[in-house]
């Protein structure tokens, strides 16, 4: 009887994480499919700017209603760097949320998904522990489209975050001005099983890559396995 009782209880505890983190499992099989589909695409994201980041934030799916609100937001998921100097694998991912505004810069008003470059590391720790308003806490700039970066502005080069959009099968860089992007501890808590801050999933090493972002992380080894910043950007003030 003592036997079945403590398996009911361990099956009694499974089951909330079983059922709750499916949602966000889907989301992170969708981050991956999204953040593939859209660097394959032949006039996509630069490849040096890709090496040249430390994180990659992704949004699939955020819908322009959302922000019309006022309210919630897109969902996403953040991974970065790991290491001293950001030159190590890609780090097991943050789940994060997107929120505010302006609807602007939708186009077509469908869902829309967004990635996010982050490319150096006061823009990677201030939003793995807080709210970062775009624009304000953290410059944002559209990122630039082809295969180099040599004529993006100098501008657009010194910006913390580069971010672009796809819908209805257009890919732009588009400015996120306005919105704001914080970790999403619920979600994380649901992903891990535990509760754990943010910034320790990324650079604490305390979460295993989940199953359902192991696809997403491997891509990123294979795509960018180096860091090709100037050593110094990566010195934080």
């Amino acid at each position: 009887m003592k036997r079945m009782l403590s398996l009911l209880a361990l099956a009694a505890l499974a089951l909330p994480l079983s059922g709750a983190d499916s949602k966000e499992a889907q989301r992170l099989q969708n981050c991956g499919t999204v953040l593939r589909e859209i660097m394959d695409i032949p006039e996509d994201i630069p490849q040096d700017l890709i090496d040249k980041s430390e994180c990659i934030i992704v949004f699939p799916s955020v819908l322009k209603a959302a922000f019309v609100v006022g309210g919630s937001y897109g969902r996403g998921a953040m991974t970065c760097r790991t290491g001293e100097h950001y030159s190590g694998p890609w780090s097991a991912p943050s789940m994060m949320v997107l929120e505010g505004g302006s609807v602007g810069f939708q186009i077509g008003g469908q869902a829309t998904d967004f990635v996010l470059l982050v490319m150096n590391p006061r823009g990677a720790h201030s939003m793995l522990k807080n709210k970062v308003k775009l624009g304000a806490d953290a410059s944002v700039a559209a990122g630039p489209k082809g295969r180099t970066a040599e004529a993006s502005t100098d501008a657009t080069l010194r910006a913390e975050v580069l971010s672009y959009s796809r819908s209805r099968g257009l890919f732009a860089g588009v400015s996120l001005a306005g919105a704001s992007v914080r970790p999403d501890n619920d979600a994380n808590e649901r992903i891990y099983g535990r509760g754990i801050e943010a910034h320790d999933i990324i650079f604490g090493g305390k979460g295993k890559v989940p199953k359902a972002a192991q696809r997403m992380i491997s891509y990123l080894d294979r795509r960018s396995p180096k860091n090709t910043s100037d050593p110094r950007s990566l010195r934080e003030d």
